[in-house]
């Protein structure tokens, strides 16, 4: 349903659609925006059984406001220097990017490649040394054997 008012200078009204109703209905000013801020409130704790008052507190809402702030930004930076300045760190993912420990993964997996080829090496050395001993014919090989290059990588 459509507002309308009569505006002196038209000799018909001015309609205006229902969305709009929200907007004239409701104006807030920052003056009183502030105030309502501003205006105290108690807070009292009362004993059930005795009626008697425990405790009083005298609030308004800036400053649950402030001190519900205040405690958020506490909470997170216990919980940023906990994570910080312990081993708790380790357990992020990506989190254990230290120069000396990436540099110590490195070494280590350059050693277990090292370590596999060797093996391997052996391994082949020890067939062929079977096939020896155990009389079996041994064809020669005349082809060109290419060894592919150590390949370094950048992990």
């Amino acid at each position: 349903m459509p507002i309308c008012r009569w505006q002196y200078w038209e000799k018909r009204p001015q309609c205006l659609p229902l969305v709009y109703k929200q907007f004239i209905m409701v104006k807030l000013d920052a003056g009183s925006t502030l105030k309502r801020l501003r205006n105290r409130y108690r807070l009292v704790v009362m004993n059930d059984d005795t009626y008697e008052e425990v405790v009083t507190f005298k609030l308004s809402r800036m400053s649950v406001y402030v001190m519900l702030s205040t405690i958020f930004v506490l909470l997170v930076g216990l919980t940023v220097a906990l994570i910080v300045f312990t081993p708790l760190k380790y357990y992020i993912p990506g989190a254990s990017t230290d120069y000396k420990t990436a540099m110590e993964l490195r070494q280590l997996k350059y050693r277990v490649d090292d370590a596999e080829k060797q093996n391997a090496n052996k391994a082949q050395y020890i067939e062929s040394i079977k096939k020896a001993l155990g009389g079996s014919p041994i064809t020669l090989d005349t082809t060109k054997i290419t060894l592919p290059k150590d390949d370094i990588s950048d992990d």
